[in-house]
């Protein structure tokens, strides 16, 4: 395990967010975590991330509480891309995307060449090159999103945390998001919506409802017909996909 959780708790005021989870990730792997509106991916997510404290249990990286990291240690190992993302600052796309290196920066260290190099790469993987001194303000949601993608790469982190990253893209840029996510040679987590997309894209997932963890492990055999009546209230049709071999859910009417 590289990152886990042992049975957090979060509340919201007096109303408990998330609820006795325990949960893990493995090196190299992706994990999805899934779940209906209102499961407590997201505050999972910042539990994970380091982001919130929980009210009792403990988020542990590489062997040791995630409270014992300092703030730029942290992110030198956890990149975290949220889903939503704005400034009132007039900045470029390249302006977004070096911010990925200041915690590999000290305030007196001059920008290396190798700093550019990491950069202009995180700029090609997520395909904006071409964008670098576009201003940050004229970008739709899903270039903002990737823009995000591409600062996150520019952390060199071991392990990046994803909270619905497809959400503001056509089904083009999801799957190629998807496919990008996990061909890195990271450890993924990453909070997402479709059914499908979990199936194809994750090592594992985690279902969530109600603050709580239902089931966990690889999709073919967390992902039923039952759970998916019981946890997301549709029935479906499970079968093997012709064009990628995983899991596809059919939903009915």
């Amino acid at each position: 395990m590289i990152l886990g959780a042992k049975a957090v708790r979060w509340l919201a005021g007096r109303k408990v967010i998330v609820d006795d989870v325990t949960v893990s990730v493995e090196p190299g792997q992706t994990l999805g975590l899934i779940g209906p509106n209102g499961s407590g991916k997201s505050s999972l997510i910042r539990l994970l991330a380091g982001l919130r404290a929980p009210a009792s249990g403990e988020v542990v990286l590489e062997g040791k509480p995630i409270a014992g990291f300092g703030r730029r240690e942290l992110a030198r190992r956890v990149a975290v891309v949220e889903q939503h993302s704005s400034t009132d600052a007039n900045v470029s796309v390249l302006d977004v995307v070096r911010l990925g290196r200041t915690p590999h920066r000290s305030a007196l260290s001059p920008w290396t060449d190798e700093d550019d190099r990491i950069v202009a790469d995180a700029l090609v993987r997520v395909g904006l090159a071409d964008r670098r001194e576009q201003s940050w303000h004229t970008l739709s949601g899903g270039e903002r999103q990737r823009v995000q993608l591409a600062r996150a790469l520019a952390q060199s982190p071991a392990i990046l945390i994803l909270d619905e990253p497809t959400n503001h893209l056509d089904i083009q840029h999801q799957i190629e998001l998807m496919r990008l996510v996990t061909e890195l040679s990271l450890t993924t987590i990453v909070a997402i919506h479709d059914l499908n997309l979990a199936a194809r894209f994750c090592d594992a997932i985690a279902v969530l409802a109600d603050g709580r963890l239902v089931a966990s492990g690889e999709p073919a055999a967390v992902l039923t017909e039952e759970l998916i009546a019981n946890v997301f209230g549709v029935r479906a049709h499970l079968s093997t996909s012709q064009h990628h071999g995983r899991l596809h859910i059919q939903f009915a009417m």
